[in-house]
């Protein structure tokens, strides 16, 4: 008797799971970069903060920033030589101009791949975003930095941006 409707019970749990992932992927609107999987880049680059992903730098950026670990930010984070190039070739190769476009392009918008900051936080489309924020909050306590996203972005390690 209840065979007629198993076809249509199917479909509706179907419709409603690709419309809660569709809805998830497309959370925040244009804020969502892909997530590093590079277990090297996690290890190296998260153990200090979020290991951000490669999508929100062109590969310009990241190749600048790899090339000088001694001076990271004031910080020496210098790794051997296969290391770097190691995490420079995935971080390239994901960048928001080759391999990990995805959202980039927004984030991207007006700004030079050859002369792009290598702060995501000096990008003009982070800038206009954060603008609203007040500089008090950037001191908080659990903030402390503009870098730290997962303060405000508690899905930012799997690449969800919205708040």
């Amino acid at each position: 008797m209840n065979l007629p409707y198993r076809p249509m019970a199917l479909i509706l749990v179907a419709v409603s799971f690709f419309a809660i992932v569709l809805g998830r992927a497309q959370a925040g609107g244009g804020h969502f970069y892909t997530p590093v999987a590079d277990a090297v880049v996690k290890e190296e680059c998260a153990s200090c903060h979020l290991a951000f992903s490669p999508a929100m730098l062109p590969a310009s950026s990241w190749k600048r920033m790899m090339g000088d670990l001694q001076n990271h930010f004031g910080e020496d984070t210098s790794v051997d030589a296969a290391t770097a190039a190691a995490i420079t070739a995935y971080l390239t190769a994901n960048a928001a101009d080759t391999g990990g476009r995805n959202f980039s392009s927004k984030l991207l918008r007006g700004v030079s791949f050859a002369s792009a900051p290598q702060r995501i936080t000096e990008l003009p489309k982070w800038v206009d975003e954060h603008g609203k924020v007040p500089a008090w909050e950037w001191k908080h306590k659990d903030v402390r930095s503009k870098s730290n996203c997962l303060a405000c972005h508690r899905d930012a390690e799997r690449g969800y941006y919205d708040e």
